[in-house]
């Protein structure tokens, strides 16, 4: 059996086949750097942020845009994923995403436990949202742990950051 490269068209909806998010420290230099390239490579055109579009207020008006604008997102849970309120704040915006405009949503579970993720349990999980509750509103912790939950339901990737 042989298989035929095809030329795809893109769909004029979407700017972007793939949004990352991610927890620059965590996986910027390693995991992410080597997927996006891969991607690049294979002719699927990523979003991936830039530390500059970021503001200490939250996401701004353009990564919410550049999420809608995809296809596809794919969200990278790691260590410090929910140390970011930011990383939350995207999180929130993908899972709203899937469920009213059907995008796709690929969690990966870089050297964390899915468990703490949808409980919000852990050292980094748990300790980060005991945190964003002296921080922030109920209703913004609340929105942000659904979305970690639903998320972290969804079927993934486990990844070891070892090979990486």
């Amino acid at each position: 059996m042989s298989y035929q490269s095809e030329e795809r068209t893109p769909d004029p909806s979407w700017k972007y086949d793939v949004f990352l998010s991610f927890q620059g420290p965590d996986t910027r230099r390693g995991f992410i750097s080597r997927l996006y390239q891969a991607l690049k490579i294979s002719g699927i055109h990523a979003f991936v942020d830039d530390d500059v579009l970021r503001s200490p207020e939250g996401m701004s008006y353009t990564m919410s845009q550049a999420i809608e604008a995809s296809r596809v997102s794919v969200v990278v849970f790691s260590e410090n994923y929910a140390a970011s309120r930011w990383c939350l704040d995207e999180v929130t915006k993908i899972v709203e995403c899937g469920r009213s405009i059907g995008q796709a949503v690929i969690p990966v579970f870089y050297n964390v436990d899915p468990a703490d993720i949808q409980n919000q349990r852990g050292p980094y999980y748990g300790e980060d949202f005991q945190r964003h509750q002296e921080r922030s509103s109920d209703e913004r912790v609340q929105a942000w742990r659904a979305a970690l939950t639903e998320a972290a339901n969804l079927p993934g990737f486990n990844i070891t950051g070892k090979s990486f």
